[in-house]
């Protein structure tokens, strides 16, 4: 099979608006860095609008992959389907909400690139000129997770997240909503990877309805469900440590 050097994975949930722009930025994006031999995987992620219809519109020239499930797997799930079709030797994701400019991506992976194919590490966004109340929120889910797992965190949802795709083989109960994000930095936490934050500056949505955390309400919402799977993954972690502790 065909390898790339990077893949990019992009979950697409009723992105109708966004997705000719998104393509347009694929587009000069790959033509921008002929010296990355760029994989973009869109995934459709069980729409209920004219998604699906548009992505396969738009890819007549097959600009990128398209991986279309009928159904919705969740934001979580659709980015571990969009993986699996994945040729990259280094792997990423970030959103299709055009707020995550896909030069980051080129950006970070280009300064890290040895790094990558090299070591154990995992490059994130860090967001920079954030509304006051934005970064409260994602620094007390940071800080949660820091006591939690006793291992230091930050900026939990920021993208993108760039990692080689032999991190891919310690995906084991991945979680199929928002706290995939969660579980990647948790899973190189364990396995010793260092983790490298580039500064992102987020843009706002112009189209679409946010899936995660832009209302207060959302924020509310992402930060309990977030809180209920690290209280899960801290017992599941504190079990399996007990069973290894036993049986050694």
């Amino acid at each position: 099979r065909k390898m790339f050097d990077l893949s990019v994975v992009i979950p697409c949930f009723n992105e109708e608006k966004n997705l000719n722009d998104l393509v347009d930025q694929i587009r000069i994006i790959k033509k921008d860095n002929l010296n990355i031999n760029f994989e973009f995987i869109l995934v459709n992620d069980g729409s209920t609008d004219q998604t699906s219809f548009i992505l396969q519109e738009l890819n007549k020239d097959e600009i990128y992959k398209f991986v279309d499930l009928k159904k919705n797997h969740g934001y979580g799930g659709s980015i571990l389907e969009g993986l699996k079709a994945s040729n990259g030797e280094i792997v990423s994701w970030t959103h299709a909400d055009l707020q995550c400019d896909l030069n980051d991506i080129a950006i970070a992976y280009t300064l890290n690139k040895q790094k990558l194919l090299n070591g154990k590490i995992i490059i994130k966004g860090k967001r920079i000129k954030r509304k006051l109340i934005d970064s409260f929120f994602s620094n007390s889910m940071a800080t949660i997770a820091s006591i939690m797992f006793n291992k230091k965190f930050k900026d939990i949802n920021a993208q993108p997240k760039i990692f080689s795709r032999n991190l891919l083989k310690e995906f084991v109960d991945a979680p199929k909503d928002f706290s995939l994000d969660l579980y990647l930095l948790y899973i190189s936490k364990i396995k010793s990877y260092e983790i490298i934050e580039h500064p992102v500056i987020y843009k706002k949505r112009t189209a679409g309805v946010s899936k995660g955390g832009d209302s207060f309400y959302g924020k509310i919402k992402l930060t309990l469900r977030t809180l209920k799977y690290i209280i899960n993954l801290r017992l599941k972690s504190y079990e399996n440590n007990s069973t290894q502790n036993k049986y050694n």
